[in-house]
């Protein structure tokens, strides 16, 4: 395996100037994520390091979204300024922002921005009048989701033509539209029925003068491994619905913000566990022994939990927690589990009810899907450090995607020029 420097010059000192990440280069069109987790889990073990870690495979982004544009192909990604993206084409996209933060986005250009109500257009007419804003819509309700965004924000249908007035007497210049049906949504209904109430709001902008250019239809698309048919399925309703209500000779430009579809499947978590004794809470520890027969069961400790990177699995407790052994178990008989974190809150209890062979303290656990609201809400109670992110990539997709870029490094490893 080799490995390549994520930077911005092959110069050696530049590289250490600025963010570098390693990425490990695999043979071949891929490996599966467990191997690449089981030798880093080897090499941290003998190092004496028991150390929770993600693995982040590059390959899983770059097919997601060559599937979205195959899939998806009218609404383009909305992108972030760090990735050297023009601010113009960035969306400032929550519709309840400091005053302080509008004054930013102006100083840094970016131009668009949402809102739901006159409050927050009275706050962008003193900070920021020259922008371009979206209203952002409330959906409907009532379909499968994960996490529900419509009890925050969004205005409703009714109220559309208010707020335009309401724009259009502060001289604010609204450009279109903006939704989002909620994360981890499980029924594709929901974006055709909110697209359908879009083109509604466009129809009432149009005979108050308004000359709308932009839909954005936001989140929520899954993207577990798994959700492959399930997305397929929600693209289908998609197009279906912009050839509807939005076709192209409507010249509409539509954007999205599949942020967790992209990366969701892309990290798995190793964390190990550091103890282990049975559910006994009104039972003195002398009176039990380890279960034989699956009938008792095990409470493991592990060096993550939900003021780490599980914190979303006791936020959203409808969230799947896929976890398995790192490595083969010997023994096909599993037993009745809970999974606790490192910390001394009675609160860091990451699932109630798994089911598990028994483990060893100094096991690894491989938690899959990670990729999303989990380092991002990483709060180091008790003193705990963020796992550290090992990239790996498959070499005939890195060579696809940078097939010019792929040069010597003056240490001998390769180095990627961006």
């Amino acid at each position: 395996m080799d490995w390549v420097t994520l930077g911005d010059s092959p110069d050696e000192r530049l590289c250490q100037a600025r963010n570098t990440y390693k990425v490990k280069l695999v043979p071949g069109h891929t490996l599966p994520t467990l191997e690449v987790m089981r030798a880093k889990a080897e090499e941290m073990l003998q190092q004496r390091k028991e150390d929770a870690f993600y693995v982040l495979d590059l390959g899983d982004v770059v097919e997601k979204y060559e599937k979205w544009l195959r899939l998806i192909p009218r609404a383009e990604i909305d992108l972030v300024l760090a990735m050297g993206v023009t601010p113009s084409r960035i969306v400032f996209a929550n519709p309840c922002k400091q005053n302080s933060v509008i004054h930013f986005a102006n100083s840094k250009g970016v131009e668009m921005m949402t809102f739901d109500n006159e409050v927050e257009l009275q706050k962008i007419k003193e900070a920021f009048p020259r922008c371009r804003l979206l209203l952002r819509i409330l959906p409907k309700s009532g379909f499968r989701q994960h996490g529900e965004l419509g009890n925050k924000f969004g205005c409703h249908l009714e109220d559309v033509p208010h707020l335009l007035l309401k724009a259009q007497q502060l001289q604010l210049n609204v450009i279109g539209i903006s939704f989002n049906v909620g994360t981890g949504v499980m029924e594709p209904e929901a974006y055709s029925a909110a697209i359908q109430m879009a083109a509604k709001a466009f129809d009432m902008a149009k005979e108050l003068g308004f000359c709308f250019q932009l839909l954005d239809i936001g989140g929520g698309f899954l993207g577990c491994s798994g959700d492959a048919e399930q997305f397929e399925r929600t693209a289908k309703v998609v197009n279906e619905a912009l050839q509807k209500y939005f076709p192209p000779e409507r010249n509409i430009r539509l954007i999205a913000e599949p942020g967790t579809y992209f990366v969701a499947s892309a990290f798995t978590l190793a964390v190990n566990v550091i103890g282990k004794r049975l559910e006994s809470r009104d039972t003195p520890d002398q009176q039990n022994q380890m279960p034989k027969n699956g009938n008792k069961k095990i409470r493991y400790f592990l060096n993550d939990g939900v003021f780490g990177s599980f914190l979303n699995f006791l936020l959203t407790r409808t969230l799947k927690l896929t976890v398995e052994p790192l490595h083969a178990h010997p023994s096909h008989l599993r037993f009745k589990c809970s999974l606790w974190g490192p910390t001394c809150a009675g609160m860091d209890l990451i699932r109630d009810q798994v089911d598990l062979p028994e483990m060893k303290v100094g096991d690894y656990l491989c938690v899959r899907n990670m990729g999303y609201y989990t380092t991002s809400l990483y709060s180091g109670f008790n003193g705990m450090p963020m796992p550290e992110v090992f990239l790996y990539c498959a070499e005939d997709i890195w060579l696809r995607v940078f097939p010019e870029k792929k040069r010597p490094h003056p240490t001998g490893s390769l180095c990627l020029l961006t």
